[in-house]
């Protein structure tokens, strides 16, 4: 590892794991219930299907134990053996002796809240405490926090890196953002017994939109040699695109009604608010499509002899 610290300032741009093999997480997560593969904030809910639990209230465990549920936030869970005796209750899991000098330092980056961390912020911590960390174990406890599920996740929300302070000071680069949000679901989805996928995508879209590039710039940035992943970010952009032509269409249909929200909506069996939302992304992509045309035809130089 380098002074610089590189797991720290990108966590998560090395080389995946593929999807098909899972990584273990480091914590075990609450996985909520997938939203609807199309049309996301219009769908019902899916119903889920139980399955039957015949015969399972008396199945026991050989040695008459059930088998030990995941923590909330360590790696317990992704060390401890598969079907190994233990004795009972098993041993906390230690933490970094600088994870908790930094958690009591700055409870507002590694207390109960991660917060991304700006880039040098190694060096940072040094010169504010050049006779409290020791450089090598700086850099291991940087590397162990800036891995963890719950900092990932506060990477694949796009929140903002922060300093020292806890002031936010540079926006997090998409590709970053993007495969956070990959490991993340890499994680849950070892755990989970639900189809995170349609989650996943909602999400990338997500993060894509609040980029600001064009999908052919985003999709250049964040491109891996993972397929399966960029399987999963096609999909994505294919469900965008539909919903992108049902909200076009919405918007010209409402335009032409001369009707009132509430009219038109109830016209259509809708709800006024889902409908509301359908319309400001229509508006907001027809906006974003003639800025770019403008940027373009600015950017392209006059025929000779105009």
């Amino acid at each position: 590892m380098t002074d610089s610290v590189s797991a720290q300032e990108q966590p998560h741009t090395g080389t995946a794991a593929p999807l098909a093999a899972p990584v273990v997480a480091d914590a075990a997560v609450t996985v909520a219930a997938p939203a609807p593969a199309a049309s996301a904030e219009a769908g019902a809910p899916q119903p889920r299907k139980e399955g039957s639990r015949r015969g399972g209230r008396n199945r026991r465990k050989p040695d008459g134990r059930q088998a030990p549920q995941g923590g909330a936030d360590g790696a317990a869970d992704a060390t401890a053996p598969a079907g190994a005796s233990g004795t009972g209750a098993r041993a906390p899991q230690r933490v970094h002796p600088a994870l908790e000098q930094l958690a009591g330092l700055y409870p507002q980056l590694f207390g109960a809240v991660f917060r991304p961390l700006k880039r040098g912020i190694f060096q940072d911590l040094l010169a504010a405490h050049p006779e409290l960390f020791e450089r090598e174990a700086l850099k291991v406890a940087l590397g162990i926090h800036t891995r963890s599920t719950r900092y990932l996740q506060s990477v694949a929300a796009g929140d903002k890196r922060h300093d020292l302070q806890g002031q936010p000071v540079e926006d997090m680069a998409p590709e970053h953002v993007h495969h956070a949000l990959l490991e993340v679901y890499r994680r849950k989805k070892a755990r989970a017994t639900e189809d995170l996928l349609p989650k996943l995508r909602n999400r990338m879209m997500a993060a894509f939109e609040a980029s600001g590039l064009t999908r052919e710039a985003y999709t250049e940035r964040v491109l891996s040699r993972d397929e399966a992943a960029n399987a999963i970010l096609e999909a994505a952009f294919a469900e965008w695109s539909a919903r992108n032509a049902k909200d076009e269409a919405l918007l010209r249909a409402f335009e032409a009604s001369g009707q009132t929200l509430d009219a038109f909506a109830d016209m259509y069996g809708m709800v006024p608010r889902t409908v509301g939302q359908q319309l400001e992304r229509a508006r907001r992509l027809a906006s974003a499509a003639a800025a770019a045309a403008s940027a373009a035809a600015a950017a392209t130089p006059a025929p000779e002899g105009a």
